[in-house]
């Protein structure tokens, strides 16, 4: 994509009538983010990718090579822009997950790579970061912050610190910090998390937010004084309120698990805040969404379904974004010298997605991809990333109990449906031959951390709540935010043994077991966390999984998602890391037996 002032000179003869542009639609109805208007009857030129003329007659633009497109009076909506998201929770890899969300009426993705960070370090970022720059649509890549996300309370295959964000800032497709997860450190005035919002802010780029905390006190104002510019961890309207009061953008997110735009959209269609600082994200999507439910599309129509005006809502996803980023005057809005990317639909409600186009070209129609976007190669060096000293036995989970006793009352991970955060629970447990016994009656279940990165052997035991699981099985995973060791949850620890050995010689994914048959597999070759197939054959792998953890006994919404986040130790309540059960609300170890 070239620069505007490469194209200048031609976006104004374009405009003036002195040359003729690449591309006309004609007749649509405008949909004005600057101006809160639906304007009829207009036509867009564009040439090098940008629009040149936006107005009510284009044809002093038109030439006998000019494509020529009939809007027919439907609308025309700027590209969707996601503000926050995780590649690599899809599943996918970037070049993927564009070809999945194209067809949805994304054109502008600010990316994370958080995941493959925590596996293979800056080399992993520099990966993703290449990929994406690339690609025919806009993917701007956020510097992981946290790698680890809570120092001293796990172990990830790699660290971050001030010297790589340094020079990460000057990567071309480097757009800013993703996620201060570690809030603790920021308000501690940790050297490192200062030093690293410092760089990024010394380069002019938006330093990203994650204030996982319910506390809106001292120190959440100590957080905004730190720099952070935006979150997207609000879960209630006095969460939303807050943020936005103190100079932050509230990021509000739907992704295949994360509700959480219904209750904070209300600062808006009930409390009358100001519209213009807040951003609809996804977060984390994985593959079956995207596929078949949508991306950005998806939350644009939940937010509208809460009450907000579809044009408010459609600020809220393209043109707030990139003012956030300082990328106003590049997207987010159908007006000269921008990029040219935007979204046919006939319904601003409905919102069907008829034609996408980005920098000019025509990239889908009626739901499906016309551009051609070929396969990305990762390196070996991405693979083989999961290292096991030795198969693992169902004696590698026993959780020993005190010596003598009877029954214990052991600390439970309590999951929370369609939530990020975990309860910590308590739980008298019987003591059998010497072991802490689960209690599927009650739903509880264990739940193991097995090292992954260095072959150390290790095994981490807990137990765990909330999967409804009634019959022997297992679910292993090598995706587990954010340190991305494997995470095992099961009702039987011969399965449990089965799974985790199946993700080593694969190497790395998820699995579902039950008796010591394999009822579903999706590889993830590349770090342990993606596949290098087609979004659509990792989107049915992936629903079968979903089916499989469902006769299994398992009733929660995307509990996959939950499974992968139960060793994220920057969410409150409980979490599992490969130091043991960690109590999020200290940020400190906590023993398993009260």
């Amino acid at each position: 994509m070239k620069a505007w002032s490469e194209t200048a000179s031609e976006l104004i003869d374009v405009a003036m009538g002195r040359k003729p542009a690449d591309m006309v639609i004609r007749k649509g109805r405008w949909v004005n983010v600057h101006s809160g208007e639906i304007i009829p009857g207009t036509d867009i030129a564009i040439i090098g990718g940008r629009f040149a003329y936006v107005g009510p007659d284009a044809s002093h633009a038109v030439g006998p090579k000019t494509k020529i497109i009939e809007a027919q009076g439907r609308y025309l909506v700027p590209g969707l822009c996601d503000g926050h998201m995780h590649v690599e929770s899809g599943m996918v890899t970037v070049t993927e997950f564009a070809r999945a969300v194209i067809p949805h009426g994304t054109t502008t993705m600010f990316i994370d790579p958080h995941e493959i960070a925590n596996v293979l370090g800056l080399p992993g970022v520099r990966l993703m970061h290449d990929e994406a720059a690339g690609l025919p649509i806009n993917v701007l890549v956020q510097m992981p912050s946290c790698v680890p996300s809570a120092p001293g309370l796990e172990n990830p295959g790699a660290t971050l610190g001030v010297a790589e964000v340094k020079e990460a800032m000057a990567w071309p497709n480097i757009i800013g910090l993703g996620e201060m997860m570690n809030f603790p450190g920021v308000i501690a005035k940790d050297a490192t998390m200062l030093g690293e919002i410092a760089a990024t802010q010394a380069a002019h780029k938006t330093v990203g937010g994650h204030y996982a905390s319910p506390d809106l006190g001292l120190p959440f104002h100590a957080y905004v004084a730190g720099g952070p510019a935006d979150d997207h961890e609000g879960t209630r309207v006095d969460d939303a309120i807050a943020r936005v009061r103190q100079g932050m953008r509230a990021m509000l997110r739907l992704g295949s698990a994360w509700y959480d735009v219904a209750a904070q959209i209300k600062a808006v269609t009930e409390c009358g805040l100001d519209p213009r600082n807040f951003i609809l994200c996804t977060d984390d999507s994985h593959s079956g969404t995207l596929v078949n439910d949508g991306h950005m599309n998806r939350v644009l129509r939940h937010a509208i379904a809460q009450g907000l005006k579809p044009i408010t809502a459609i600020q809220m996803a393209t043109l707030n974004t990139a003012q956030h980023f300082g990328l106003e005057r590049e997207l987010g809005s159908i007006t000269p010298g921008r990029r040219a990317d935007l979204v046919l639909t006939s319904d601003l409600v409905a919102l069907p997605i008829e034609m996408v186009i980005a920098h000019g070209k025509v990239l889908a129609e009626n739901g499906k991809l016309t551009a051609d976007i070929p396969a990305y190669a990762y390196p070996r060096t991405a693979r083989d990333t999961v290292k096991m000293k030795r198969k693992l036995t169902a004696e590698d989970f026993d959780i020993a109990a005190p010596k003598g006793a009877n029954q214990v009352k052991a600390r439970v991970i309590g999951v929370i449906e369609n939530q990020a955060p975990t309860r910590a629970l308590e739980c008298e447990l019987k003591v059998s031959q010497g072991l802490a016994e689960m209690d599927r009656a009650r739903d509880v279940c264990q739940i193991a951390l097995v090292e992954r990165h260095r072959a150390t052997g290790q095994v981490t035991n807990a137990f765990v709540s909330g999967f409804g699981y009634d019959k022997d099985c297992a679910v292993a995973s090598t995706v587990a935010h954010d340190s991305h060791h494997m995470i095992v949850v099961g009702t039987s620890k011969d399965d449990m043994a089965v799974a985790a050995n199946k993700l080593g010689e694969v190497g790395g994914g998820i699995v579902v077991v039950s008796q010591g048959k394999i009822l579903a597999l999706v590889e993830l070759p590349i770090a342990g966390l993606m596949s290098d197939e087609r979004a659509e054959i990792v989107a049915q792998k992936a629903q079968r999984m979903v089916e499989a953890m469902a006769e299994c006994g398992c009733t929660l919404n995307n509990a996959y998602m939950q499974h992968s986040l139960l060793a994220l130790v920057v969410i409150p309540e409980l979490r599992i890391s490969d130091i043991g059960l960690i109590d999020v609300t200290r940020f400190a170890k906590s023993e398993l037996f009260a």
